[in-house]
């Protein structure tokens, strides 16, 4: 635990360490513990249960910082409502700034079985509400999702299709795929390719490779660490993520006595 302790504080330490260059929109994000980093998972909350998570990226070339406030919310076993508020501070010489507010509603409507993956839809759009260096003016779209676990690895695979608002931008198309292995009861290996054809490109200009840690913290808590680094243009450079959930409310475990007669 102590060694987990240290690999937390150096990480965030390292947050403040940094230099410059360019810009990308956030957009929805799977809520901890259900996907890796931008890869969503099939899973979902239970009905009834909701989590909260807020984060901290950092970013170098291009240097920003960026944070973000998530909530999902289990509507039923199957359908889950999730929403991301992203913040930019500090990008170039631009001031700091909110982005477009992500909203949307993911369906599993195919079980994992024992050969076949779990499979899951989902709508989203963002209401056109950030700065507009930061915005797309909103956008709406669709993408399928794919999980499959196979022993301690689960495998997600996505992809998504984004109509932006402003017609001066391009449309969006991303894909990802990621793994997560359970290298024991309360800790994760996590790793993610993510590649995008962004609001400002006709063809991907964005492949990125990220890798990093989850800590189920406490039964509720859970804290994710990363660091992602771009394969195709080097844009970003690296960035590096640390992001904490909590998934309520608590369950209350009941304790059974055992009592010996004498």
């Amino acid at each position: 635990m102590k060694k987990y302790i240290f690999l937390l504080f150096f990480f965030s330490c390292s947050l403040f360490i940094g230099y410059a260059y360019g810009f990308d929109i956030k957009g929805l994000q799977p809520v901890a513990p259900y996907g890796v980093f931008s890869t969503f998972s099939a899973d979902s909350l239970p009905k009834g249960k909701y989590a909260l998570g807020v984060g901290v990226e950092k970013s170098r070339q291009p240097d920003f910082f960026r944070y973000v406030f998530q909530y999902a919310h289990g509507i039923n076993n199957r359908i889950e409502f999730i929403t991301t508020v992203p913040y930019v501070y500090r990008w170039e010489n631009v001031k700091s700034g909110a982005e477009d507010i992500a909203l949307g509603v993911k369906h599993r409507f195919v079980d994992e079985t024992k050969y076949a993956p779990s499979v899951a839809y989902m709508v989203n759009a963002s209401i056109p509400s950030g700065k507009e260096v930061f915005s797309t003016d909103g956008r709406a779209g669709a993408g399928i999702i794919l999980s499959k676990r196979v022993g301690p690895v689960s495998g997600h695979a996505n992809i998504f299709y984004e109509k932006v608002g402003s017609a001066k931008l391009e449309d969006e198309t991303s894909f990802a795929a990621g793994f997560d292995f359970s290298a024991a009861h309360n800790f994760k290996m996590l790793a993610e390719i993510y590649g995008r054809k962004s609001h400002y490109s006709d063809s991907i200009d964005v492949l990125e490779g990220r890798f990093g840690y989850r800590f189920m913290t406490t039964d509720y808590l859970y804290t994710t660490i990363g660091i992602g680094t771009d394969f195709k243009n080097r844009s970003p450079e690296y960035r590096l993520m640390l992001s904490i959930t909590a998934v309520l409310p608590v369950e209350k475990r009941s304790i059974r006595k055992v009592y010996e007669e004498k």
